[in-house]
């Protein structure tokens, strides 16, 4: 339903990610401002009774937001305001697919935002340091329907708060797989919202499509939402349990040494790469007790490698870098 728009989401260091290793911010950069707008406070202040005139308020207050809700979340023309009177309160109200006790609890648990807040400022204002002419994009929490936990469009990102609601929450169980539910939680989604922008605003540039190139450019950009955000464990960075990112860890090498023997670095054929490369409950070219994404974790680790034997490249050249064979040659990366 939202083809033009994506979320991506998606780890390195050994065990606790970040903590150790160079240093890139300094340490008294001018806080950035980042506004989250409450949309979803507003559309659930919805009355039945009133629904019509309820309905024109949204449209003045939010004239940008609210017609792409409408179309790409409620699947309805924006324009469509009679179907909309009608299916709306249904939206809000339903119980067979649990909308109306996710939105009560989305209420409860989305009733103070300053824990995500914080470190959302915190990577914004990096990120503007290291890139002042990227704008800072206007966030809006919102309700989705169990459609999507992120969209972007333009310069704005929207947040899918009914997406984050715990990953034990019952209602999960009839729209995602398991392995999904890890990052359905509330403090999953700074990492989600600044990774989805990086990957938008530093678009892949290489001219080759091989694993290896995939890998390197999405591992560059784990490795910079890394730094971004290095209070956290490399785990919750990557989107994993602890227990996962400690396989990876101890079976590197095994790891490693599989992929060099298969050639898979060199390969395009998008089943390979989307084995290493897209989530999944495993990484069906390495085991199926690798956890998804492995692509991305071995490109993040060659990343660290890079940067801790190239001291005098920065987080900006690293991330302009097209080369990917250049930067395993030069990461020396021998786990």
């Amino acid at each position: 339903m939202i083809q033009k728009k994506y979320f991506i989401i998606a780890c390195l260091m050994a065990l606790t990610a970040c903590q150790h290793g160079r240093t890139y911010f300094p340490k008294d950069l001018e806080t950035q401002d980042v506004e989250i707008v409450r949309f979803d406070r507003a559309l659930l202040n919805v009355n039945e009774s009133t629904v019509g005139q309820d309905i024109r308020v949204l449209y003045d207050e939010y004239p940008v937001f609210m017609p792409l809700w409408v179309e790409d979340i409620l699947g309805i023309p924006s324009w469509d305001t009679t179907i909309l009177e009608q299916q709306l309160p249904k939206f809000l109200e339903d119980t067979l697919y649990g909308f109306k006790q996710t939105n009560a609890l989305e209420r409860e648990l989305f009733a103070d935002i300053s824990d995500i807040q914080k470190p959302l400022k915190k990577a914004f204002t990096r990120i503007h340091w290291l890139y002042p002419e990227m704008e800072i994009p206007t966030l809006y929490l919102f309700i989705s329907g169990f459609v999507t936990p992120i969209f972007m469009e333009d310069d704005l990102i929207g947040i899918g708060a009914d997406m984050y609601l715990g990953s034990d929450y019952e209602y999960y169980n009839r729209v995602v797989y398991e392995y999904q539910k890890q990052t359905m939680r509330k403090e999953c989604i700074p990492v989600d919202v600044v990774s989805a922008f990086l990957f938008r605003t530093l678009p892949y540039t290489s001219s080759k499509s091989r694993l290896l190139d995939q890998m390197m450019y999405r591992g560059k950009v784990m490795y910079l939402v890394a730094q971004l955000f290095d209070d956290l464990p490399g785990y919750e960075v990557m989107g994993w349990t602890k227990e996962q990112w400690n396989w990876c860890v101890k079976n590197e090498r095994a790891i490693w040494h599989l992929v060099m023997d298969k050639r898979d670095l060199f390969k395009t054929e998008s089943l390979v790469l989307t084995s290493y490369l897209n989530d999944g409950p495993f990484t069906s070219e390495v085991s199926q007790d690798a956890p998804g994404r492995l692509g991305i974790w071995l490109g993040w680790r060659i990343a660290e490698s890079y940067m801790a034997h190239n001291e005098a490249v920065s987080l900006q050249e690293l991330m302009a870098e097209p080369d990917a064979q250049k930067i395993l040659e030069d990461s020396y990366y021998k786990p």
